[in-house]
């Protein structure tokens, strides 16, 4: 019997991969809007998603969170917490954005703002909504409702109960995060890593065709700004200047060299179980992928192969340069107590789209070993609904 006993254990230890014995790295996800970052992330069995928070930026905050709460339950995620953060940025608006753009030129994307692009464009136009306006998904609506307490609030509550441990994956507006570090000062001080994906400093087109110079055209002559950080140019100068213990930003760089191709689409879906392939089939590809470098660099930096520790701020001065993205080397910083980042210039792509497929997959491996199991135990029971 005891021999029988030690037989079981010794081949169920053998059957666990590795990475089942090491702790999850534990994160949330503050972001306006569900796609393939936030799957990765919930897919990849060495992660755990403590929450994710929403913020007002490509859509309103209301529209995003409901795509998250739609997109959890399809996941079968439903146990993940969904937090609504701030509906408008700190200080910007649709209005000053107008009067903006009537001194100083249009912008390509103005994302909740938007209303029609200033040239014709590959991508298609998204239809526009006010903040307030009721939600409709075209996937359907979510029966999941969200906390009750506000993002700042779940942001500080979460870091606190896991000090030095969470990493927050910041894919869009930084208006949360500002909003939690002055309610709690010691927010970010007890944050475990800050990866931002946000700013710019000269991106180039890399790839051939409309999709990619479509992108590209936006940097040609304002290198510096990118979408997420000129949406709340206040909370991203706020964010800079709070004490990060690290911080990886991912500016606009390195998404001129990769494209969510048809093809790369078909790939991640055959590599993900069937809920996650029908959500992934039904994206509109040609966009770059900004948000989904961002995670990939999280997941594994080995992915960078290039990158320069620089300090940085974000202007906020109602001028031409208006949110754009200021970095110096060392001799030649303010000493305004700006923040300092390991900033992201270039990744080596095949290998962030094999990490993708890899992550995407995860869940796939887990089912697949727990449908060989003779004996399952109560950890597995739980996790057969993802399955």
């Amino acid at each position: 019997m005891k021999v029988g006993r030690f037989l079981l254990a010794f081949l169920l230890m053998v059957a666990t991969p590795a990475w089942a014995a090491e702790p999850k790295r534990q994160v949330i996800i503050d972001d306006e809007g569900f796609a393939i970052p936030h799957l990765m992330l919930l897919e990849d069995p060495r992660v755990e998603v403590l929450g994710i928070t929403t913020v007002s930026g490509n859509v309103w905050a209301n529209r995003a969170t409901a795509m998250v709460l739609r997109g959890l339950e399809l996941l079968g995620r439903a146990q993940v917490p969904v937090a609504e953060g701030a509906t408008f940025p700190l200080l910007n608006s649709e209005a000053r954005t107008e009067r903006w753009e009537a001194l100083y030129g249009k912008l390509v994307w103005k994302g909740a703002f938007m209303k029609q692009w200033a040239e014709p464009t590959a991508q298609s136009t998204p239809p526009y909504h006010g903040p307030f306006d009721p939600v409709d998904l075209p996937w359907g609506n979510p029966k999941l409702k969200a906390l009750s307490e506000p993002a700042a609030q779940f942001l500080i509550r979460t870091v606190r109960a896991h000090p030095h441990q969470v990493t927050i994956l910041a894919t869009g507006p930084l208006t949360n995060l500002a909003l939690a570090q002055r309610l709690d000062p010691e927010f970010a001080s007890l944050v475990k890593e800050l990866v931002i994906m946000g700013g710019s400093l000269a991106p180039r087109q890399v790839l051939e065709g409309k999709s990619a110079a479509d992108f590209a055209r936006e940097f040609v002559n304002t290198p510096r700004r990118e979408f997420n950080i000129r949406f709340d140019p206040e909370a991203a100068s706020m964010t800079a200047h709070a004490p990060w213990p690290k911080v990886t930003i991912v500016p606009a760089d390195p998404a001129t060299a990769t494209q969510l191709s048809p093809a790369l689409v078909e790939r991640l879906a055959r590599a993900a179980r069937p809920p996650v392939a029908t959500f992934l089939r039904g994206m509109e590809p040609g966009f770059p992928m900004w948000d989904e470098i961002a995670v990939a660099v999280w997941l594994d930096p080995s992915i960078v192969t290039r990158s320069e520790r620089l300090w940085y701020d974000f202007d906020v001065q109602f001028g031409p340069g208006y949110g754009d993205m200021l970095t110096w080397h060392d001799a030649y910083r303010p000493g305004l107590d700006e923040g300092q980042a390991d900033v992201v210039l270039s990744i080596d792509v095949p290998r962030m789209e094999a990490l993708m497929a890899k992550a995407l997959g995860g869940a796939v491996e887990i089912c697949s070993r727990r449908a060989r199991r003779v004996r399952r135990d109560a950890v597995s029971a739980a996790g057969d609904a993802h399955c």
